[in-house]
């Protein structure tokens, strides 16, 4: 079996989210499952790039509209992800230091993808199934059925993973010309709500469509950025798998990241150590319980709403607890963060992405905050766990999936319903007084730390996705 996997991410050569994790970690786990897997991404200006070996693979020309443009493929030498990984190359187009962002990104992405399937139809075999992420990737499947030059490619099965169904990648019908010569009476295909749209395309045209989550499979049937009938009406073909974590990465005990190792007979005290550790960095006591929130400041983490919960919160329990915000995001909730850590000794904040950090911060918080408004899987909630930090999170997407609220039976975490100032106070207060019964506090951290999220138990659940083509 070899599964060809197609992404605009992947850790850690590129990545700005949870989509850069997991294509850094599926393929790893498949091939250790006896599937032969690839990635194929874009050729970022990145450290990865310029730290590795490679050879070039190939290089053609491939027509974008009425451009000629030269593409290259190059693949990484020594095997150090753990699966072939193969980088395009368009000189004008890919050639840049990040991954989004840029006016252009709709004919970067589209020049992405026509390179990969053109590269792809000059095989002399084929490959099992051809997987695409989101939406960067999502005009492969139509590609490979319905434009002319690449009809030999029809028979390969294609599986299509949503990984954020809020980006979609809307193009203008006047950019239907990029797209190579295809089918003109297959337009409907292209076409939702008046314009290109690339997600809805790749889940019409794909084989299967899988998301990060059962539950986030659900909610896309009522809320999935204007897709919602679409996703119903094709549903029969949908699958939620949820998401794992690389637990080589990911583990306490071997982490170089930290200043102290532990594992679950150590947690209590390798913990602590953590914690003076980044309390000693950032000025915070560190005899009081510790709440974290890491990730992007922007509005589907209901990162707007922390300014005024944790103003609130101070309030309501004074100078019980410690806060710390990494992110960054909308310059609005960077700002009310900033200015609430300059009045408040005991909030910090760190702007920006910082891998290195965000590790510390697993290890040495007592809770982490994710009051998320849309959630498809949710990672940073089972790094929490694997490191016995309490996840508080609310109950959305892979969130509800992963994370049992202490109130239920087994439960080790705590669960909210909205995203709003009230819902995440209250959820302060339960944690404070969780961190003040040590011997509760502790069990809950044994319990999820014990808890198998790894990729293993998903590898099996995508081949079985594979299978059925």
């Amino acid at each position: 079996m070899e599964v060809v996997h197609i992404s605009a991410e992947c850790y850690p050569v590129a990545k700005a989210g949870g989509l850069g994790d997991v294509v850094g970690a599926l393929p790893k786990y498949q091939n250790k499952a006896g599937i032969t897997s690839k990635v194929v991404m874009p050729m970022y200006r990145t450290p990865f790039l310029y730290n590795s070996d490679w050879v070039v693979d190939y290089k053609a020309k491939a027509y974008m509209g009425g451009w000629e443009f030269e593409y290259t493929i190059i693949k990484e030498v020594n095997n150090k992800l753990g699966f072939d990984l193969y980088l395009v190359d368009i000189a004008g187009l890919l050639d840049r230091q990040k991954i989004y962002g840029y006016a252009d990104d709709a004919e970067r992405f589209t020049a992405f993808q026509i390179a990969v399937v053109h590269w792809m139809s000059h095989w002399n075999h084929r490959p099992t199934a051809v997987h695409c992420h989101d939406y960067h990737a999502g005009l492969i499947p139509f590609m490979m059925q319905h434009c002319y030059d690449y009809q030999h490619l029809k028979a390969v099965p294609t599986v299509l993973t949503i990984h954020n169904a809020q980006y979609q990648g809307w193009l203008p019908w006047a950019q239907s010309m990029l797209i190579p010569k295809w089918d003109l009476s297959k337009k409907g295909l292209l076409d939702w709500g008046g314009s290109i749209n690339p997600l809805a395309a790749a889940i019409k045209c794909a084989s299967k469509v899988t998301t990060v989550s059962p539950s986030y499979m659900q909610e896309l049937m009522h809320h999935a950025n204007g897709l919602e009938t679409l996703i119903a009406s094709e549903k029969n073909k949908c699958v939620g798998i949820l998401n794992g974590i690389d637990h080589e990465v990911w583990n306490p005990a071997t982490d170089t990241y930290l200043t102290a190792h532990f594992d679950v007979d150590t947690v209590t005290n390798g913990k602590q150590k953590n914690k003076q550790n980044i309390c000693e960095q950032f000025g915070l006591d560190a005899t009081k319980p510790l709440f974290v929130f890491i990730g992007r400041l922007v509005g589907e983490k209901a990162a707007d709403v922390l300014p005024a919960a944790l103003h609130t919160a101070i309030g309501a329990y004074g100078a019980k607890a410690s806060y710390m915000i990494l992110g960054s995001g909308e310059p609005l909730v960077e700002a009310g963060l900033t200015n609430l850590a300059f009045a408040n000794n005991n909030i910090k904040v760190s702007l920006g992405y910082n891998e290195l950090l965000s590790h510390q911060l697993y290890a040495a918080a007592d809770f982490l905050l994710m009051p998320s408004r849309v959630e498809p899987c949710g990672l940073n909630q089972l790094y929490a766990m694997r490191y016995g930090t309490v996840p508080m999170v609310r109950s959305t997407g892979g969130l509800q999936d992963t994370v049992i609220d202490m109130g239920d039976a087994g439960g080790y975490g705590i669960r909210f319903t909205h995203a709003n100032e009230t819902d995440i106070v209250h959820a302060v207060g339960r944690a404070i007084d969780v961190f003040e019964n040590k011997t509760h506090l502790l069990w809950m951290r044994e319990r999820m730390m014990q808890i198998n999220h790894s990729w293993e138990q998903t590898v099996q659940s995508y081949t079985n996705v594979y299978k059925s083509l």
